[in-house]
């Protein structure tokens, strides 16, 4: 029998506000994630997860929040379309929030009609689902649920609801909100919360920083690893415990460039995927500043703060060498790896490679690229004898890939969930070559996906 509770629901009032999704009038299941439901021993019930139900104890709430939108202040933010329902203890012991995204308007909707379609409610649960079998940490994905209801977008639409699954939903921009308001009251108890709920060993403001620094950058450094592009690192979307959060207008890179951008509001590339280390940095610095107010001495913790937040340079330097050496099959990379991968990247981007095939084909020694200077390349990095079991290891086979996730989500929305079902089946599993070719093949031309998009 699942237990309920909702911890966060206990924190002062003004850090939410108390109300339940709205009802929606023909709830079908359409994407049912056993495994998860397994773990939190969660039933297969339609109405619960449509928000038409509310499980004794869950005591569902919208979270407040603000942040930084590419860079520029929103005061006041929040869940504009997911009800925390409340949370519930894993096998492992571990306490999982669990939220209705697309259940309805709340009071920070901001005119929106809190409801979601199909498309990004699909696309957050295959990504998500993906990243977590990649090893990636990250907010997980129960249901999609069909509401029977259609919602307005650029057309009409089927109306979806997503649960997601998470260690927590609290962001940066959680943090903002009550430092921008000198709201010490909720800044100190969202301290000690985030810290009971994370970093448990942590000290006080200055150890949860040093901890969210350091997840932070070993994120990110994974992110680079597998081509990934969040698409909007605004620091509503940065989760203080160094999990994938949010995903809206994501991709993985198909041919590698270190400037590639998807997302159709990155009109600037802030978020590019060579940017993504630099901007979670600045995300950490604006998480130290919405700290500084719960510290006694606040020229003291100006110069501490700083000198935290600048050690992410060498956590992130740390863990991208790890990830970057993992997948040449080297475990100790050196400065001479560094240029290998550094000359790699380079080869790639001038003859617009495959960034996920690439490493594939140099672990199964197949043909990697036509480049003048790849030879002389390959006969370097043999000569470092690389680990082929740690490339195996590190180097998914498949990836969600932008075309395939839209082929699934068009699917969808005619009413056919099969394509989504068997691209989960096999994303599951990344680091198996699939037999279907179709999961391991580069878009044709007339597949590629120029941009993707958020869901409201």
């Amino acid at each position: 029998m699942t237990t309920w509770d909702n911890s966060f629901a206990r924190l002062p009032a003004q850090m939410f506000t108390a109300l339940p999704p709205q009802p929606v009038s023909a709830p079908e299941i359409q994407m049912w994630n056993n495994d998860l439901a397994s773990d939190l021993d969660l039933p297969r019930d339609a109405e619960i997860w449509a928000g038409n139900a509310v499980p004794d104890g869950a005591q569902p709430l919208a979270q407040l929040y603000a942040g930084h939108q590419f860079g520029n202040w929103n005061p006041q933010l929040g869940d504009g379309r997911a009800i925390l329902l409340g949370e519930v203890i894993a096998h492992d012991g571990t306490r999982q929030d669990i939220q209705l995204k697309g259940s309805g308007p709340t009071p920070y909707s901001r005119a929106g009609d809190g409801r979601n379609w199909v498309g990004p409610a699909l696309r957050e649960y295959i990504v998500s689902e993906a990243m977590h079998a990649l090893g990636v940490p990250t907010t997980r994905a129960l249901a999609v649920t069909t509401t029977g209801e259609t919602v307005l977008r650029e057309a009409p639409l089927p109306g979806a609801i997503v649960t997601r699954v998470a260690p927590s939903h609290i962001r940066v921009g959680t943090f903002q909100v009550y430092a921008a308001r000198n709201d010490l009251e909720a800044l100190s108890a969202l301290c000690d919360h985030t810290i009971a709920r994370h970093f448990p060993a942590a000290d006080g403001a200055p150890g949860l920083l040093s901890a969210a620094v350091a997840a932070q950058a070993e994120l990110v450094a994974q992110w680079m690893g597998l081509g990934f592009i969040h698409g909007v690192m605004n620091t509503d979307n940065a989760h203080v415990g160094g999990v994938t959060i949010d995903y809206g207008p994501c991709a993985f890179m198909d041919d590698y460039h270190p400037a590639r951008v998807f997302s159709s509001i990155d009109h600037g590339g802030r978020y590019a995927y060579a940017n993504q280390p630099n901007i979670a940095a600045w995300n950490m610095a604006q998480f130290a500043t919405a700290l500084l107010p719960l510290m006694p001495d606040r020229e003291a913790a100006i110069a501490e703060f700083t000198e935290i937040v600048n050690t992410f340079s060498d956590h992130y330097q740390a863990a991208w060498m790890r990830v970057f050496g993992a997948k040449l099959g080297l475990a100790d990379l050196g400065e001479d790896g560094i240029a290998l991968v550094g000359d790699l990247l380079t080869m790639m981007t001038e003859n617009k490679s495959d960034f996920t095939n690439t490493f594939r084909a140099l672990h199964a020694g197949d043909h990697v690229m036509d480049d003048p200077g790849f030879a002389a390349w390959h006969s370097h990095w043999l000569a470092r004898h690389p680990d082929r079991s740690l490339m195996a290891r590190s180097n998914p086979q498949v990836i969600a890939r932008n075309h395939l996730v839209e082929a699934a989500i068009r699917a969808a929305v005619a009413g056919d969930w099969l394509p989504a079902k068997d691209l989960c089946a096999v994303l599951a599993d990344p680091f198996t070559d699939p037999e279907d070719a179709r999961y391991t093949a580069p878009p044709s031309d007339d597949e590629v996906v120029h941009q993707t998009f958020c869901g409201t």
